[in-house]
């Protein structure tokens, strides 16, 4: 579209808006409104949102919303029909353009399959819908409805009116896609003789027929409804590169060999070092996984193995009068360095939580005892008192320290005060082991190499808490379900990015080298930097510009809203941003995104 202005001799000359067609491959011209009795700086401002819808828009300063805003509206808005700009619709747009135009940085749609395939565009808008809000596909489809749609990401990504059949079948593609999606991410983020961390978890399902469901332990007290497991491969910062599904009732150590072939043989590399906690690299995997293949990993020892070293003499509390680490040697682990570290501050935690423990079972045993016949109770018989007690006393996880003494008409206990004390001597303490050598790592960076996986954490808080929600899972079918998941850490690995680009509006630390200066070694708590303290307190960031939480910070995005007008009834439609905030404005600049898609 564009405006005419055509000469009438002795008269005023007549503004026209029209539109140019072909027709019989000649170029022709239509009128489509008389603009005439427009004043003349509103005509202006027309001519100009006309040439910025035809490609002059730049940046966010330029927007056509800006000349808008100062328009007279003579009709009324939304469909009067006195002569003026009309808008027809308006949808939130800034948090889909932020979500989106930091997919297409990361390259996504390259990453995911090729040019004009239709389930690519898909799974963009599911992976972003995810971000956006976490539904079922259904509630999903009927967002990307037309006359129900409640953003604009249906229209930006071309996916408009798609069925639940379609978001099914995309879904079904792009599980099929994931080894190969997965090799991508890794060549990205891992490199040869560099650090991946490995951890697992579970979440629950809902119904009963998907052969991967099975009864488990379950991280999420749902023991009673059957659930999944999955393990994320991440690299050293915590961003995703793998994920893999496995029956709900899979040791954590039996799903260790799956990795070390996908990095070997999927990945191609020859030498990494696996990062995993003390149940997931046991002395079995170690030797018979990551051994024959000349790995190296970082990971600790449980608790059975510290005491045995206790007692062998190489644990000794006076390692750590002028330290909180020290590097020992053991002859039941060859080639291995172990790392002993004491934290202080745990100890004392966990000597306050065993009191309290000890001090709850025995409320527990008290209360069975009221219930012998000693005391007045029903309890007539030693068989009674022992199903009583043993309904109770492991409720705590302290029946290793009592002595339970039932007879036929009562119940006495005492505690095991050496066992006691001799446990409280392993409070604070942790070894963590490696083989990886001296000249890569020293004993602290092994320490810190280890506590990495609090990265792979993060990863599971944000998957199964209000920011993704992959739990519960509704699918079916294993396949499904595997995809389920897949596009969830998708959608992760796009949250990940979008926060670390908007750290200095989050109330996140931008400094954690300065936090990691003020802190006395690995094994002390962590702690904020400066800047990270003093950002939390105010709420604002140096600049004085407004922290807040990464959803409302996309809550606000979604205020700038992509607006469709019309200058009368029938007149061809244009889509016109509203005008962002300073705030928006910065968010966008962060993300580096241009939110005119």
């Amino acid at each position: 579209m564009h405006i005419d202005t055509v000469p009438n001799r002795s008269s005023p000359p007549a503004i026209l808006l029209r539109e140019s067609y072909r027709e019989n491959g000649k170029v022709c011209k239509r009128t489509l409104a008389n603009l005439s009795d427009w004043p003349a700086e509103k005509v202006e401002a027309l001519r100009r949102v006309l040439k910025n819808q035809l490609g002059a828009f730049t940046g966010v300063d330029g927007s056509a919303a800006e000349v808008l805003r100062g328009l007279p509206h003579t009709g009324a808005i939304g469909g009067g029909h006195g002569g003026g700009l009309e808008i027809v619709r308006s949808l939130p747009h800034g948090h889909v353009a932020a979500v989106v135009g930091t997919m297409q940085a990361l390259d996504f749609p390259k990453l995911l399959g090729p040019k004009g395939c239709r389930e690519r565009d898909l799974c963009m808008a599911l992976i972003a819908a995810r971000i956006l809000r976490p539904l079922s596909k259904l509630a999903t489809a009927n967002g990307f409805a037309t006359e129900t749609a409640t953003d604009t990401l249906s229209s930006v990504l071309g996916v408009q009116n798609a069925t639940t059949k379609e978001l099914y079948a995309a879904l079904d593609w792009l599980g099929s896609r994931q080894p190969w999606i997965e090799k991508k991410l890794a060549a990205r983020h891992l490199k040869e003789g560099g650090l991946v961390l490995y951890d697992l978890t579970s979440t629950w399902m809902e119904g009963t027929t998907c052969p991967l469901s099975k009864r488990g332990y379950s991280r999420d007290g749902k023991a009673d409804t059957l659930q999944i497991e999955f393990g994320v491969l991440t690299d050293s910062d915590g961003r995703p590169v793998a994920v893999e599904v496995f029956e709900g009732n899979t040791s954590d150590a039996a799903t260790v060999a799956s990795q070390v072939q996908k990095l070997r043989a999927r990945f191609g590399f020859g030498r990494i070092i696996i990062v995993g906690d003390r149940g997931m690299l046991t002395e079995a995997r170690i030797r018979e996984d990551l051994r024959p293949y000349d790995l190296e990993w970082v990971t600790a020892l449980r608790a059975p193995a510290i005491k045995r070293l206790r007692k062998q003499g190489k644990v000794q509390h006076s390692l750590f009068d002028d330290t909180d680490l020290a590097e020992i040697q053991s002859p039941d682990f060859p080639g291995e360095r172990l790392v002993v570290c004491r934290n202080r501050l745990l100890a004392k935690v966990r000597a306050k939580k065993r009191v309290e423990l000890l001090d709850a079972t025995e409320a527990l045993l008290a209360a069975v005892k009221a219930r012998t016949r000693d005391e007045g109770g029903r309890l007539d018989s030693a068989a009674d008192i022992a199903m009583a007690v043993g309904a109770v006393i492991g409720k705590h996880k302290m029946k290793k320290h009592f002595d339970v003494t039932i007879g036929e008409t009562n119940l006495a206990w005492t505690r095991r005060q050496a066992q006691i004390d001799e446990e409280a001597t392993l409070d604070g303490l942790y070894v963590v082991r490696s083989n990886v050598k001296p000249e890569v790592m020293d004993a602290a960076t092994i320490v810190a190499t280890y506590k990495r996986l609090a990265n792979v954490e993060r990863v599971f808080r944000s998957l199964k808490t209000v920011d993704l929600e992959v739990r519960p899972v509704y699918h079916r079918l294993s396949d499904r379900v595997r995809a389920h998941v897949f596009l969830c850490t998708l959608a992760y690995y796009v949250d990940w990015e979008m926060r670390r680009r908007l750290a200095p509006l989050l109330l996140t630390d931008e400094d954690r080298a300065a936090g990691e200066a003020t802190r006395n070694g690995p094994v002390a708590p962590a702690k904020r930097s400066p800047a990270a303290l003093k950002k939390i307190a105010r709420k604002q960031n140096a600049a004085g510009e407004p922290a807040r939480a990464f959803g409302s910070i996309l809550a606000d995005l979604a205020t700038l809203t992509r607006n469709r007008v019309r200058v009368s009834p029938g007149a061809p439609e244009i889509d016109v941003l509203a005008t962002p905030t300073a705030l928006q404005a910065r968010a966008f600049g962060l993300l580096g995104v241009n939110p005119r898609l």
